[in-house]
């Protein structure tokens, strides 16, 4: 029985991190990505408060730059975050897997 692959391939160099910087920054890299890079295959990726940004960039990008852009994959998550005082704060992430 074949091996079924769980994660995408994925390079370092296709993964756009969404922070605090503004939506279109992100937008930029994102289309920038897909029009230099080798692959044609982004991936967004965000934690906390930059969920909702994420979702902003790949809907732009999808409907304003690159029309023929399919979202592929959205995996979502909780992460396990030490603060400096020691205690453990949960942290949803999210992972938007694009591709032509």
């Amino acid at each position: 029985m074949p091996e079924k692959k769980t994660k995408q391939e994925v390079k370092d160099e296709d993964v756009v991190y969404i922070g605090r910087k503004p939506v279109m920054s992100y937008v930029l890299a994102a289309v920038t990505q897909f029009n230099i890079g080798n692959s044609n295959k982004v991936v967004l990726k965000a934690r906390g408060r930059a969920i909702s940004k994420a979702v902003d960039v790949s809907e732009i990008v999808r409907n304003k730059f690159i029309q023929e852009l399919k979202v592929d994959d959205i995996k979502i998550g909780t992460e396990e975050v030490k603060r400096e005082d020691g205690s453990v704060s949960n942290v949803s992430s999210i992972e938007i897997y694009m591709s032509k």
